[in-house]
């Protein structure tokens, strides 16, 4: 018998109606044998087919936002403005992404030109560009039931590269989930896409990720979520006969250096500012700061009286699930129970079921450098600021940091120059360096990096947002001495496709 499910309201905590069915083994497998069968034939579609439906895509979901908003309202307590600008934000995202698919660059095509008359040895002609790896499973995230979900930023990466796509429906919106899937598939009809270029799986259980880790034609995975889901996957994917892929983006906390000379000029600014970036969506990003970091001084000291200040005065309402909830309400008590860290602010949390209060905590240096707890990502709006003795403790904190998605730095022109290494060492250890500015709000742009070092991601070369997620699901491949009547259009003497190709170690649109 088929396992079933409900989703909850955050809000009320009241079943919702509509009843889904965990994907069952048979259905996994006939569907992941027609995202193989598809891939063939999508992978070698025409630039401006694939380009139309991602499109597609893009207007199927416009067509219907009010009912996709309305049911993400009801799944995840999120509010309606929140939820129509991610939603934007997706649109935004594959409108990128078709862009990315006709402009081409991304396929990183070189051409070396053979030389019969070389000596001692003739030169071959050796022609190299990036091709799709295959089918992507992909997993949805609890924070982003619309960016990072169904037709979020590893689905449409992927499809743009040329993979076809087995989406996992996250549990807790799969309502939401259900309406942005029948988006793709309308537009998969209206376009001509091969049958089996997306569909999408149910389940509650490990069992429906594990099998599709696990299936021999999947070639690659994307996934937001937590470290130890995450790291579930990814050594799943590498205990696999043939090892593949896992992108994982699996937390933050996302640290700010508050310098000297920045707390003496707007101190008073930049606690606002962080108070408001701890508690934006009620700490539910993965770039929310869950750490910062300030040299001893009576600067320092109003800093945080500042902060703790709007903390105090901050009001949070649900979170996404009661198991992020649990999660929040078990660390914070455990943070608030430590010797070493004084709790400074507790704001208010509204009357919904899941609700929670924002808490601010602090430390010493020497006792975040003695205590590992301290640097492990509580996700929720909880954060501890820390009280350095000196400069160089200072430096050696940013050494003991584990990989993160960014680090901020605030501080005047002198204090950057002072601080040279620390910003060196930041930039070791995230995949995103930010100065005098906050980390909430992730660009999507060609040159966004949203990804970084582990246990930030599995992959530091990676990013999940922006121009080059289209490179995770790619992989190279050369034609040596090739015929031109074999090779892909993209290398052939007379460039049809009009791209931008390495000519001989020269970046050129020209024809050989």
């Amino acid at each position: 018998m088929k396992k079933d499910y409900q989703a909850i309201n955050p809000i009320t905590g009241e079943t919702l109606s509509q009843t889904f069915y965990e994907s069952s083994f048979e259905e996994i497998n006939t569907l992941v044998d027609l995202a193989h069968n598809a891939f063939g034939d999508y992978s070698r579609l025409n630039i401006e087919s694939k380009a139309n439906f991602l499109k597609e895509i893009a207007q199927q979901l416009i067509l219907s936002k009010d009912e996709i908003v309305a049911q993400a309202q009801l799944e995840t307590a999120l509010p309606a403005q929140r939820l129509a600008g991610e939603l934007q934000r997706t649109i935004n995202q594959i409108h990128l992404f078709s862009d990315i698919v006709i402009e081409g660059s991304w396929k990183d095509i070189r051409i070396d030109q053979g030389n019969p008359n070389r000596e001692p040895l003739p030169k071959p002609d050796i022609r190299h560009m990036l091709v799709p790896l295959g089918p992507v499973a992909v997993f949805g995230a609890s924070n982003f039931p619309l960016a990072f979900s169904v037709a979020g930023g590893d689905t449409i990466s992927a499809l743009a590269a040329g993979c076809p796509v087995i989406f996992k429906a996250h549990p807790a919106h799969p309502g939401t989930s259900d309406l942005v899937a029948k988006a793709i598939n309308v537009a998969i009809e209206k376009a001509g896409m091969p049958k089996g270029t997306f569909a999408m799986v149910h389940g509650v259980s490990n069992a429906v990720g594990g099998q599709l880790i696990t299936h021999p034609y999947i070639k690659a995975v994307g996934f937001t979520g937590s470290f130890v889901g995450g790291k579930a996957l990814f050594d799943l994917a590498n205990n696999r006969e043939e090892p593949i892929p896992v992108f994982a983006e699996m937390g933050s906390i996302n640290p700010v250096f508050i310098l000297s000379g920045a707390l003496k000029e707007k101190g008073k600014a930049i606690a606002e500012g962080l108070a408001n970036s701890i508690t934006l969506g009620v700490g539910q990003f993965c770039t929310n700061p869950g750490l910062s970091f300030v040299l001893a001084s009576e600067e320092a000291d109003q800093f945080i009286d500042h902060l703790a200040d709007n903390m105090n005065n901050a009001v949070c309402s649900s979170m996404l699930t009661n198991t992020i909830k649990a999660s929040y309400d078990e660390k914070t008590l455990e943070l608030s129970k430590m010797q070493q860290v004084e709790l400074l602010g507790t704001g208010k949390a509204d009357e919904t079921k899941t609700s929670v209060s924002p808490m601010l905590y602090k430390t010493s240096g020497n006792d975040f450098l003695k205590n590992s707890i301290l640097s492990e990502e509580v996700f929720g709006p909880a954060s501890i600021v820390t009280e350095a003795a000196s400069s160089q403790e200072l430096l050696d904190i940013a050494k003991r940091l584990k990989g993160h998605l960014t680090a901020t730095v605030f501080g005047t022109t002198d204090d950057l120059i002072n601080h040279k290494d620390l910003i060196a060492v930041l930039e070791s250890k995230v995949g995103r360096v930010i100065i005098n500015n906050y980390p909430t709000g992730v660009e999507v742009c060609h040159s966004m990096v949203h990804g970084g070092p582990f246990p930030a991601t599995t992959a530091v070369q990676s990013t999940s947002v922006g121009g080059n997620a289209i490179k995770r699901f790619v992989r190279p491949i050369c034609y040596q001495n090739y015929p031109q009547e074999l090779l892909p259009k993209e290398l052939k003497d007379k460039n049809p496709l009009n791209v931008w190709r390495l000519v001989d170690g020269e970046l050129t649109k020209t024809a050989l």
